[in-house]
């Protein structure tokens, strides 16, 4: 079987994590090869996600480089066993591979954290607030990559709402006072952001202006948690599109900077009345 052209997030992290037992263990992919008897060659494509590999080939892997991990390589065994094709596929080829993979990423993920800086929470936006955000470009998109790029995000808000699960959000209190296509739908959004905070499975926290210092990062992050703690992700957002950090040394600051965050940021009870205050007169 050829090598895939485009691996996906998920192939891509199996094969990430394949290599860091292989470097865990100290081994060359000379040596690693030799003991799994294929060639070397074949073993950075593993890594690198253009090829797959069987549940038995894992195991070997795991087994030459003595990881003794066992969630860890029931979760990869899963993942390689998952030949779902999600809805984003319909978009490949229209929309940037970032976009997609936020989708795979979110879909993917047992839990989500977001520290926003900028703009919504995703899965909170309006039809016209996202629109809004996506007609900001410069240069401008052409009317149809503003619209498609408009229906995949309302897309994904709707799978995560049909699919739920645990999310918070921390807003930084310039997300609430930005007027991205004017004061009425940034009005309207308000109102729709009371009406998330009070499902169960979300959380909405703002972090205000007057905290003694800025606790959060300098660019909109999404923490994801994995089905284990050694398959979370962070996705860190830039103008040039999405990157995703998953070392164990990048996860742990990361933690540290949400856990920052979280102690500045209101409570539950006390974001919704900042919201509702900002609402009234935005």
């Amino acid at each position: 079987m050829p090598p895939r052209p485009n691996p996906t997030l998920r192939q891509r992290r199996v094969g990430a994590e394949l290599r860091k037992m292989r470097e865990a263990a100290g081994l060359s992919t000379s040596t690693l090869s030799r003991a799994l008897g294929i060639d070397r060659t074949q073993i950075s494509q593993v890594e690198s996600g253009k090829i797959g590999v069987s549940p038995e080939r894992l195991r070997s892997f795991a087994a030459a480089c003595k990881c003794m991990n066992e969630p860890l390589i029931d979760a990869l065994e899963s993942m390689i066993q998952d030949r779902s094709k999600g809805w984003w596929e319909e978009y490949r080829g229209t929309l940037p591979e970032g976009n997609l993979e936020n989708a795979e990423l979110e879909k993917s993920s047992r839990e989500l954290m977001m520290w926003l800086l900028t703009h919504m929470p995703g899965p909170c936006q309006t039809l016209s607030y996202a629109s809004s955000v996506f007609g900001r470009v410069f240069p401008p998109l052409p009317r149809h990559e503003l619209e498609a790029r408009t229906a995949f995000r309302m897309q994904r808000k709707a799978d995560l709402r049909r699919h739920p699960k645990p999310m918070t959000f921390f807003v930084y209190e310039s997300v609430l006072r930005t007027r991205f296509g004017g004061t009425e739908i940034l009005k309207e959004q308000l109102t729709s952001l009371l009406e998330d905070s009070e499902l169960p499975w979300m959380t909405i926290r703002v972090v205000p202006f007057d905290i003694e210092t800025f606790p959060g990062a300098a660019e909109n992050l999404t923490y994801a948690f994995g089905a284990v703690p050694e398959l979370d992700t962070v996705e860190r957002e830039s103008s040039h599109g999405p990157e995703y950090l998953d070392a164990v040394n990048e996860l742990s600051s990361y933690r540290y900077i949400f856990e920052r965050t979280e102690s500045a940021a209101l409570s539950e009870g006390d974001s919704r009345d900042f919201i509702r205050k900002i609402a009234r007169n935005p």
